[in-house]
């Protein structure tokens, strides 16, 4: 929760680039952030956004990481070269976006990585807003090692056939029965993508295949109401919800 903390503890982080391996012969960047002790922490793994692997990502890790969690949030547009965020995320836009598989792989070699490190409590939850929410999704029904998952405002989870694309080649919420963690949704009532019915459609398969799950849904609240730059950004509900995080993550990290 918000300001518990005392004045009088020692408080110190680190924050860098690591890189991430994907094979022997290749690695992905990834911004990482984690309480300065010997732990063991939490970990999260925020996947980015279409904005792009953007500034936003590294805040919200070093957020998490004064709460007590080791924070990574890997560069799944790395494959598409590199220079401002939204230069790069263009460029995964106009190739049809980054591939599912591709975000996976680097979602599971992630894991993996956070895991290793000496300080971990073995324990990750993954985090992800707009497309990041799709691909949080994605990952809780198909990466092995999760235990929670959030989904902020993810569209295209609920996607028709006729939708789908090669690099989204199938509807996440067809996945649902293999959710192997508990999950989190924040959902803005106003948003287009997802709708308020696309909330619905997914919240009557997650009760049909039996699934832990919590749904927040907030009025006055589009598309990406914790984005502060845009005029989408709504404080209160954007400070409630992040609480909602925490609860959930402190529930099933620790």
């Amino acid at each position: 929760m918000w300001n518990q903390i005392k004045t009088d503890e020692y408080e110190a982080m680190l924050a860098e680039t690591v890189k991430v391996p994907l094979s022997k012969e290749e690695n992905r960047r990834a911004y990482m952030s984690r309480p300065l002790g010997n732990g063991p922490y939490p970990g999260v793994i925020i996947i980015p956004h279409m904005p792009g692997w953007d500034e936003l990502n590294r805040e919200m890790a070093r957020r998490f990481s004064s709460h007590g969690y080791i924070a990574i949030s890997p560069n799944i547009f790395e494959e598409f070269g590199h220079g401002l965020p939204s230069e790069v995320s263009g460029k995964a836009r106009e190739a049809g976006g980054v591939t599912d598989d591709s975000v996976m792989a680097t979602t599971q070699a992630t894991l993996d990585y956070l895991v290793s490190l000496p300080y971990s409590n073995g324990k990750v939850g993954i985090i992800g807003m707009c497309s990041g929410g799709r691909h949080a999704f994605l990952a809780g029904c198909r990466v092995e090692g999760l235990s929670a998952v959030v989904d902020c405002w993810g569209g295209r989870v609920v996607t028709p056939e006729d939708q789908l694309t090669p690099a989204n080649p199938v509807a996440p919420i067809s996945l649902t029965a293999q959710l192997s963690a508990p999950l989190l949704g924040i959902f803005g009532n106003e948003d287009r993508s997802p709708t308020p019915e696309d909330v619905n459609i997914h919240e009557e398969e997650l009760k049909k295949h039996g699934k832990e799950y919590e749904f927040h849904r907030y009025d006055d609240a589009g598309h990406a109401f914790w984005s502060y730059d845009r005029e989408a950004y709504r404080p209160v509900q954007a400070m409630d919800s992040w609480g909602k995080v925490f609860d959930f993550f402190g529930k099933h990290l620790s």
